[in-house]
Order: structure tokens, then C-alpha cells, then sequence
């Protein structure tokens, strides 16, 4: 891929993926063939905030890992009432970074 397709695509999505990644994410997508850089465009990542959001109004719910695609963690946060607000409130603290892994993991399967 050439270098001002990458610095778009790292501009406007860094903020979806680890900080520790962001070097490997270069390096994968500028030995990436060109032919993949439409599937790679189009995209689509989960926003950390908006899980964060997510999990400070319906987190007990398992909202936040429903949006993320953890079915099975949400409906047994679901179940538990978000493990009697334990498991809710540490997710608090842990469900951005676990959006950003599951949005690298989706982006290193097309890569």
C-alpha cells in the first residue's frame, strides 16, 4: 500500500486499536497487497468511547459487550445483573481497551 493511504488510514482510525499495535498496524498494512485496500477502507470499527458509554448507562445489561460482539460475556453479564454490579463496574475500567483488541483482531484477519 503507499504511505499516504496508510498515514489516512491510521489518521483517522488510531484511535480504534491499542497504542502498542500502532507500529505493527503500519508494517502489516504497508506490505499488504494493493488489492485489499478497498476491503480494508470500508471498514467498519467499534468506537471505545461509545463502549464506555455504553457500559456507564447499560453496562449491567451487557449493552456494552453485546456492541463489542462478546454475545456470550453479555448475556451472562445479562443473567447476572452485571455480575451483581461488580463485574459492571470493572468493566468501567477495562471495556475500551477490549473494544480496541477486538477492533485489531477484526483488522489482523483481513491483513
Amino acid at each position: 500500500m503507499r504511505q499516504d493511504q496508510i498515514d489516512l488510514f491510521m489518521a483517522t482510525n488510531a484511535n480504534n486499536f491499542p497504542d502498542c499495535s500502532k507500529g505493527s498496524i503500519r508494517k502489516a498494512l504497508a506490505e499488504c497487497p494493493e488489492h485489499r485496500w478497498p476491503i480494508i477502507a470500508d471498514m467498519s470499527f467499534k468506537n471505545p468511547v461509545v463502549a464506555l458509554i455504553l457500559s456507564i448507562f447499560l453496562g449491567e445489561l451487557g449493552i456494552d459487550r453485546f456492541y463489542i460482539g462478546n454475545i456470550g460475556l453479555g448475556i451472562l453479564k445479562l443473567i447476572t445483573g452485571g455480575g451483581c454490579g461488580v463485574w459492571w463496574f470493572i468493566d468501567l475500567f477495562l471495556i475500551m481497551g477490549s473494544t480496541r483488541r477486538v477492533n485489531y483482531n477484526k483488522l489482523a484477519q483481513v491483513l
